[in-house]
């Protein structure tokens, strides 16, 4: 079977709810990385960095 590739769109909901997931597992590192990512794709969102 040979199917197209698709890039995958992530809402803001999506990566909240990658976020809950990395800081429920405790990856602080994901953590960061999700934020990182969520302040280049939503500049207005001011968001909180784990410690």
């Amino acid at each position: 079977m040979n199917t197209p590739l698709q890039k995958a769109d992530l809402q803001l909901d999506d990566y909240l709810d990658l976020l809950n997931l990395a800081t429920n597992l405790g990856d602080t590192k994901w953590q960061k990385e999700i934020i990182r990512k969520l302040a280049y794709t939503y500049p207005g969102v001011q968001c909180k960095q784990p410690q």
